[in-house]
């Protein structure tokens, strides 16, 4: 089912998983700016606690999964990085309430793997060069440059495949044991006992591992724009 806005002759559909992911933004906006009062507020001296400590859990949480890769420079990124794990984790959670995760929609997941292509792209640029950046796509000699081109080419086509692959499975398997479950009335209610395992697999531990893998890569290919100044 799609939202429909009409506005005079104009007439905008939304897919439910967009709609899904612009309240998510709007209630995660919220938590943040409410967490963030609250650590300025909090007092240095004094161990976290209550509220200030799940935010210091979750900024830790964040932090550990690009700071293996990015290392001195998790700081400088950690905002970015750390804005958009959290956005997509809770989303693959959607599941788990009966809600199509915005995951499952494919362009959502293209978006967030160009826009990862685009600043991987826009460092190397940036700290080897134009004339830096061609060489590295002429390694080890000129022959290999459409190569290393498909190469860079398919981290996106990786990447958002993948979650969509993984998040769309898990949505369309669940949905079938439902319908089969309904068909199958009264006896279907015997699926109940497992139906907690197909969200605990496809729901929970599919939506943060993919979540996981996703900007572990990303952080891994944007630490290797550096990785020549760190030699």
């Amino acid at each position: 089912m799609e939202f429909v806005i009409r506005i005079g002759d104009m007439t905008i559909q939304l897919h439910p998983s967009i709609v899904n992911w612009l309240i998510l933004c709007v209630l995660l906006s919220v938590f943040f700016i409410i967490a963030g009062n609250k650590i300025k507020k909090a007092d240095p001296t004094q161990a976290p606690k209550g509220f200030v400590l799940v935010c210091e859990c979750v900024a830790k949480l964040g932090t550990g999964i690009i700071s293996d890769n990015l290392k001195a420079r998790t700081k400088f990124y950690l905002p970015f990085f750390g804005t958009l794990i959290f956005m997509m984790a809770p989303s693959n959670l959607l599941g788990l309430i009966g809600l199509q995760p915005p995951t499952s929609n494919l362009s959502v997941n293209v978006t967030l793997a160009v826009m990862m292509f685009l600043l991987i792209q826009f460092v190397g640029l940036k700290e080897k060069g134009v004339i830096g950046r061609f060489k590295e796509l002429c390694d080890p000699i000129f022959l290999f440059l459409p190569l290393n081109i498909l190469g860079d080419l398919a981290l996106p086509v990786s990447l958002s495949l993948r979650l969509f692959g993984n998040l769309l499975a898990g949505t369309i398997i669940t949905g079938l044991v439902y319908t089969l479950m309904e068909s199958l009335m009264p006896f279907g209610v015997l699926g109940l006992s497992f139906t907690p395992f197909l969200h605990a697999y496809f729901d929970i531990f599919s939506g943060l591992i993919q979540t996981y893998i996703f900007f572990t890569l990303a952080s891994f290919f944007l630490s290797e724009s550096y990785a020549d100044e760190e030699e």
